[in-house]
């Protein structure tokens, strides 16, 4: 698996985000890692440290575009930049999404990614080229669930489809000043984020079981990773449905909890 000796991630504090941060872990590295729980944190912090890494842990809201830009200039030249902080909420029957929700999602990952990838593509095109000439990579988490309109949970599938889209159709541009683009559409991970679903997750997986297949598709250059990949052929395929059958079949399903007070970013 590839070394980095910079690496950049949001939502480091938990799930996903934990686990490429232990993964990133070795001696010499340096990890830039934010998150909104400050114990969860530094709990993954001491971790990577113990690993041998030099590690800076930050407490920060990914909603805030001011502060995720001076975190993400202040960390000097990044050889990733990880986007993963994310929120996952749904509707459980009942009436439409309430508004507060809607907005707090897309806050989060949409705009969160946003305030995350626009400077890390600045900073990485002025940094010079590797001995593998490339100038940087950025990977974005997205989920399975940007490939179908699922009715459970409507503002987490649009909020994930838009980062994917946007992340592979910029993919080719950034290619060509000497940056790697990858959108990373996980199904179903065991995080504190799927811990409540009240309905199957098929091809459920550990969070570093995760992290090792975004690692490699991240080395491998690929511009989008999905996994597992029966699942995303099967949440494309569900995609081509008119929204009358998609709605009729997934109506024996619950959705994904409403979103709780306490509730912070998290994959």
């Amino acid at each position: 698996m590839a070394r980095y000796e910079s690496v950049l991630i949001t939502g480091a504090s938990s799930g996903i985000g934990a686990a490429l941060a232990t993964a990133c872990a070795h001696p010499g590295a340096r990890l830039h890692l934010s998150g909104r729980d400050r114990a969860r944190l530094e709990a993954v912090a001491t971790a990577c440290r113990m690993a041998g890494a030099l590690v800076t842990a930050t407490v920060l809201d990914v909603t805030d575009a001011a502060d995720v830009e001076v975190w993400v200039r202040g960390a000097g030249p990044i050889d990733l930049v990880i986007a993963n902080a994310g929120m996952g909420a749904g509707v459980d029957g009942g009436g439409p999404e309430p508004p507060a929700q809607v907005r707090a999602i897309f806050a989060t990952n949409l705009d969160g990614v946003l305030n995350t990838v626009l400077p890390a593509l600045e900073v990485m095109e002025a940094q010079a080229l590797g001995s593998d000439g490339v100038r940087g990579r950025i990977a974005v988490v997205s989920s399975i669930a940007a490939f179908v309109a699922a009715p459970g949970a409507p503002s987490y599938c649009a909020s994930k489809a838009a980062v994917d889209a946007f992340t592979v159709a910029t993919a080719p541009s950034a290619v060509r000043v000497g940056v790697r683009l990858t959108s990373v559409c996980p199904g179903y991970v065991r995080t504190a984020m799927t811990a409540d679903n009240p309905f199957p997750m098929p091809g459920l997986m550990d969070a570093p079981r995760a992290a090792g297949l975004i690692l490699r598709g991240i080395a491998a250059g690929r511009a989008r990773i999905v996994f597992p990949w029966w699942m995303g052929l099967a949440a494309r395929l569900a995609g081509l449905l008119p929204p009358r059958l998609l709605a009729a079949a997934m109506s024996c399903q619950r959705g994904k909890p409403p979103l709780r007070a306490d509730a912070t970013p998290s994959h």
